[in-house]
């Protein structure tokens, strides 16, 4: 008896330490998507499109993970041969589809939807599908929190009903799918504990394969080869480096220290983050209710990633 008491303390101080690592790992993440779409933006009104956006952060992650997946190869290749269909369903949730549904529905729904409907589906989606496939129980502290987040991220993006139009529901339906994917990009990762770095590698290097190809054969890359030389280097930088290769892997580390479930809370933080950032690149002052926004979503990650849960003891360190 004496000897379990000992050993309770050691297992919640490791807890504790991994649930900090995560939050930390989670707080990045965030930074990160906050800081494309801010150049994202900063680069539109320098001349170049979503699509130009999109090739550089699949093509340069793609480039920079070819090493990477190449190693895992060269020391195991079995680990792809037998799990194939693992590795080619991580790479259709979070690789070229998904990307093709984010920017895809800014045809069809204003900006500001973007800031609710994919972050809602990768909440909630991500919470429903982790007490379905992975036992991961839905509590109410959870639930509330979640439920604030979505509360702050209407008052962060400025929603109004009269964007709520029918063009802009098939915009808001491809949101929705995209965070669905992303949050079952969580689950399975979570499920097959599958290797943080090397998940990275697998889904840029198939949108390196898919995506990069096809845009250049419907655009001829012509938005690149005439944008200025400083803008076409700094989104590189961001776009390709810093959130390709960046979003992909700080996501994955955070779903296996933290669980999907948890996880999927965090990029509703990017939008909040976005606005501040948007300061000193963009010119753009955070409003009062921007600001009342992100400090909701702030308080109901906080509810929502501190309730007690099993994954947390069973996660990777």
């Amino acid at each position: 008896m004496s000897t379990s008491t000992m050993t309770i303390p050691h297992a919640d101080n490791s807890n504790n330490a991994q649930l900090a690592r995560g939050i930390a790992v989670g707080l990045v993440a965030a930074s990160i998507g906050a800081l494309y779409t801010v150049f994202a933006r900063w680069g539109i009104a320098r001349g170049l499109t979503t699509p130009d956006l999109t090739v550089l952060r699949f093509g340069v992650a793609g480039l920079l993970m070819l090493p990477v997946l190449a190693l895992a190869f060269r020391r195991d290749l079995a680990q792809f041969t037998s799990r194939w269909r693992i590795w080619l369903l991580i790479a259709l949730l979070a690789g070229t589809p998904f990307g093709l549904l984010m920017f895809g529905a800014l045809q069809f729904a204003p900006p500001s939807h973007a800031a609710v409907f994919p972050f809602t589906a990768m909440s909630v989606m991500g919470m429903v599908l982790g007490s379905v496939v992975l036992g991961d129980h839905m509590t109410t502290r959870r639930v509330t929190g979640i439920a604030v987040v979505l509360v702050g991220l209407v008052l962060l993006s400025g929603l109004e009903l009269s964007s709520l139009t029918l063009r802009a529901s098939l915009g808001d339906a491809m949101f929705l799918a995209a965070g669905t994917l992303w949050a079952g990009f969580g689950i399975v990762l979570r499920k097959h504990r599958l290797d943080p770095l090397l998940a990275t590698a697998v889904i840029s290097i198939s949108a390196l394969l898919t995506y990069v190809p096809a845009y250049f054969w419907y655009t001829g890359g012509q938005s690149l080869v005439i944008a200025e030389p400083y803008v076409f280097w700094v989104e590189v930088l961001v776009q390709g480096v810093i959130a390709g290769a960046g979003t992909l892997y700080t996501y994955s580390k955070m779903v296996s220290l933290l669980g999907p479930s948890r996880a999927a809370v965090f990029p509703a933080l990017a939008p909040g983050l976005a606005a501040l950032m948007g300061w000193p690149v963009l010119g753009h002052v955070p409003s009062i209710l921007e600001t009342v926004g992100l400090l909701l979503v702030m308080a109901g990650l906080i509810v929502a990633v501190t309730t007690a849960t099993s994954s947390v003891t069973k996660g990777h360190k």
